[in-house]
């Protein structure tokens, strides 16, 4: 989980990398394309964000060889015959988790003047989102108020994506430091003293003292998805997160496109578009 959560933080490098580009190119087109209408801002805007799609592609295949597999997370859907399945899983997420970070980057320095200031506001964002994902603090312990930064965090569905098809329905075997050490109660043994708890909780006894009667070793996992469920996330939404974060990326290249034509595009006044109506009735009037 902690893994994951540090592939998340290449997040402010991009952003320095994408920003001050995007001013350069920005500053060229206002001063030289834009006058001499060579071009539209829509075409600036589109380029602008299409072009880093080949790149995030490219980045998302050499992130994912050099982070599954050395990570060993491909051996966890060998049990359940799913390893091709899991790891697209995972490679679309590291796409998706690229793409968002580009066109979220253009949406915020698209109506901003400086990179500093853009990338200032979207490290800051960016961490409120990271903060608030469900790994530093479960949503079951989050304070009310805060809850609803869990929900729209994009975050959120990124490390349940993620997470879920990188470890879930895999079995757990607790180390010999794992096990937690305790003797039952009197005339009983381990397994007849642990076996309700075990029935709710989870978890397993080891095997050669499930049958003794003092020194019983327990396991608090048996299983990944026990540990999924702590943390409030299910295999089950794979695909629904893998859709909810479409809509993110949608989202950030639309406004980027409209914050920028509303910071940056100008604005014809009442008193131009009256002289330019006026001037094309005088044109029309001079041909006839």
């Amino acid at each position: 989980m902690f893994s994951i959560f540090m592939l998340f933080t290449i997040f402010g490098q991009l952003v320095q990398q994408i920003m001050p580009h995007f001013v350069t190119q920005r500053a060229l087109y206002e001063v030289r394309e834009r006058p001499s209408k060579t071009y539209g801002w829509k075409a600036f805007m589109f380029s602008n964000i299409i072009v880093e799609l080949p790149w995030n592609t490219l980045m998302a295949v050499i992130i994912f060889i050099c982070f599954y597999y050395p990570i060993g997370l491909y051996a966890n859907a060998e049990p359940t015959n799913s390893v091709h399945l899991r790891g697209a899983q995972f490679f679309l997420f590291v796409w998706q988790f690229l793409m968002f970070t580009s066109t979220f980057t253009t949406m915020m320095i698209a109506g901003i003047a400086d990179a500093e200031s853009g990338g200032n506001i979207a490290n800051l964002l960016f961490s409120m989102s990271l903060i608030f994902c469900g790994v530093l603090q479960s949503p079951q312990a989050l304070p009310g108020f805060w809850i609803f930064m869990y929900r729209v965090s994009p975050f959120t569905y990124l490390v349940e994506g993620m997470l879920t098809a990188g470890i879930a329905n895999q079995s757990v075997q607790c180390a010999d430091n794992e096990f937690v050490m305790f003797d039952p109660a009197p005339g009983s043994t381990c397994t007849e003293y642990m076996e309700p708890y075990i029935s709710q909780a989870g978890g397993y006894l080891r095997p050669q003292t499930s049958q003794a009667t003092s020194g019983c070793e327990y396991c608090q996992l048996d299983n990944t998805n026990a540990f999924l469920s702590q943390v409030s996330l299910s295999y089950s939404n794979v695909w629904r997160d893998f859709g909810i974060m479409w809509v993110y990326i949608a989202f950030n290249f639309f406004a980027a496109v409209g914050i920028y034509w509303l910071a940056r595009v100008p604005k014809k006044t009442k008193e131009a578009k009256k002289e330019e109506k006026e001037a094309k009735k005088a044109e029309q009037s001079s041909k006839a």
